[in-house]
């Protein structure tokens, strides 16, 4: 019961209270914009590098294994193609069209996701999660980034539209992780031994990523103009919330019989609206309204209802 207690506090302190400290030193001025970016480039840089080098150290690597990370790609274009062929159409204008499309992609898997395989499955958790999310950074720039241009392309044909450089996007200082999960991969595929001392390392780490990854997200909502569309993104909450685990359930149970594996895999596919999206859309000049309302909703239902139903069936099955 004490691993029980002290997991569900991690919900509280690492999840929930980084938001709204976030909000509320924006609110009160306290935090600048440029305090904010210098938290998201150093957790993005240095903490989860080294979060994901030692839990990919710490993995017993099997071929099932590599098709995590296709896996993960699939927990994006999928909903991307349920929302193409249904709720899409709900909109006229092509700003809102590649909006709603950024928001139903675009899944706050790595982050908040991987935090809460942490606290529901620990290392190993967040391990598989890291894994699953590796091609997501890619899938963004090779494929959202192109896609939201389209469709500002077609709102407004009259421009020739800005060419992305490829490799300024690929080859950054945020593509670190990537570099730390193959040293990663490297020491495990050799059987060398991960010291005990890096399993406080790692766990006192955790808590350092959630507040200077989460506090930035909190800084960053801003309801406003995006209280219109929270109704019309309601339709996001079935494709996220129901279709998509459902499907992974199906799925999954068939293809592996760890439970710590389909419980993850199950919390990536039930992952909430990125904040990516709204970086997207204001990248291209979409509404940029309408993924911070799916960002808001879906956040909000996944930290009051949707994690908290893991937390329980994931200790049930434990």
């Amino acid at each position: 019961m004490d691993i029980l207690s002290s997991r569900f506090n991690l919900l509280i302190l690492d999840l929930i209270l980084p938001l709204v400290v976030g909000y509320i030193l924006k609110k009160k001025n306290i935090l600048s914009q440029k305090h904010c970016d210098f938290l998201v480039k150093f957790n993005i840089r240095v903490i989860v590098s080294l979060l994901s080098l030692l839990s990919f150290w710490s993995l017993h690597l099997t071929w099932k294994l590599a098709l995590l990370p296709i896996i993960g790609v699939m927990a994006c274009v999928l909903p991307g193609l349920i929302a193409k062929f249904t709720f899409v159409k709900q909109y006229t204008r092509y700003e809102d069209k590649g909006a709603y499309m950024m928001a139903a992609m675009l899944a706050n898997i790595g982050t908040l996701a991987g935090l809460g395989a942490f606290i529901v499955y620990g290392i190993m958790g967040f391990a598989y999660m890291q894994m699953v999310a590796i091609f997501q950074n890619l899938f963004t720039m090779l494929y959202c980034f192109p896609l939201a241009n389209y469709y500002h392309n077609l709102a407004h044909p009259e421009e020739s539209g800005g060419r992305i450089v490829w490799w300024r996007l690929l080859l950054n200082p945020n593509q670190l992780s990537v570099v730390a999960m193959g040293i990663g991969f490297i020491l495990s595929l050799n059987n060398i031994a991960q010291p005990h001392e890096m399993v406080d390392l790692f766990n006192a780490l955790v808590h350092i990523g959630a507040w200077s990854g989460l506090l930035p997200v909190g800084y960053m909502v801003e309801f406003g103009e995006a209280k219109q569309y929270m109704v019309k993104t309601l339709d996001l909450v079935l494709v996220k919330f129901i279709i998509l685990p459902v499907i992974a359930y199906v799925v999954f149970t068939q293809i592996f019989s760890n439970h710590v594996l389909i419980g993850t895999l199950m919390l990536a596919f039930s992952a909430p609206t990125a904040i990516n999206s709204v970086l997207a859309a204001n990248l291209y000049k979409l509404n940029v309204n309408i993924p911070i309302a799916s960002f808001i909703v879906t956040t909000f239902l996944f930290l009051i209802v949707v994690f908290p139903l893991f937390f329980f069936w994931g200790q049930y099955h434990l």
